[in-house]
């Protein structure tokens, strides 16, 4: 499992003319299911993405998370973060989950994030999404969840 996270200020999803998903400051996360994925993936990188100490704290420093300020968060759902874009001009989307894995695993986190996070606003699976964002700094990170081999 992938994403990237933005810290913003403000960060919106638009589809079909209608917001459906905005916050003002907190973490806007783009967010790519891999065939390998799983819910306790899912639970790990959503427990680092609301615990990510990205905030300014009184000194000035990256000290705060997203808990900690009781920001706002959006997860947007990007399969194209899990191209493969190694070789030649076009993207592979083979290590991507399939769209009813896809679906099912972000379903999933829609429910977890609201639970451990209250608030948190969602892009739509598989819609023609319009995203906008202010990146505060800018502050983007990428976070990755994969199963440790155990050789």
């Amino acid at each position: 499992m992938l994403t990237i996270i933005q810290r913003v200020t403000q960060a919106k999803v638009t589809v079909n003319s209608v917001d459906i998903g905005v916050i003002n400051q907190g973490i806007m996360a783009l967010l790519a299911i891999e065939k390998n994925d799983t819910t306790k993936l899912a639970d790990r990188l959503l427990e680092r993405i609301v615990n990510y100490r990205i905030f300014a704290d009184a000194d000035d420093k990256m000290n705060l998370s997203l808990r900690e300020i009781q920001g706002g968060l959006l997860l947007v759902p990007q399969f194209t973060l899990a191209a493969d874009t190694d070789r030649g001009n076009r993207p592979s989307f083979a290590s991507a989950a399939p769209p009813e894995m896809g679906r099912e695993l972000f379903d999933y986190i829609l429910l977890k994030a609201a639970d451990i996070h209250p608030g948190a606003q969602f892009g739509q699976f598989g819609a023609d999404m319009q995203v906008s964002l202010i990146n505060d700094g800018p502050v983007t990170f990428t976070l990755r969840c994969q199963e440790k081999n155990s050789s």
